[in-house]
């Protein structure tokens, strides 16, 4: 059995930023409350737009505390932000394409369609 991913406190999610912040914006932010290690705004693939989230680490736990004091709840373009630690990446077990449910009778029981 694997041992579940351990949480990086200096490791920080951003949510909820307006989809024109740039990863420099984000940095920018940020760089206020201590020596960034890494920042990396998230993009969709198929858009090629921001996803409203961010991932930026610090290099001291004492920098991530006092961006995520500083920050958490703060407005920007009239959207409150969200700052907390980042939660560990869960290795995916469902590769079934997102579907679910059983493909037979698309009621989930197994059986026929009831008109």
């Amino acid at each position: 059995m694997q041992d579940a991913p351990q949480e990086n406190p200096k490791k920080l999610f951003v949510g909820n930023l307006p989809f024109s912040t740039t990863e420099e914006d984000v940095v920018s932010m940020f760089s206020d409350f201590g020596t960034i290690a890494d920042a990396a705004l998230i993009m969709d693939r198929m858009s090629g737009r921001s996803k409203g989230i961010a991932f930026v680490t610090f290099e001291t736990e004492d920098e991530a505390k006092a961006a995520i004091d500083g920050l958490n709840g703060h407005e920007i373009d009239g959207r409150a932000i969200v700052v907390n630690v980042a939660r560990p990446r869960v290795p995916r077990t469902d590769f079934g394409g997102g579907r679910g449910g059983d493909r037979r009778g698309g009621d989930n029981r197994g059986g026929q369609r009831r008109y």
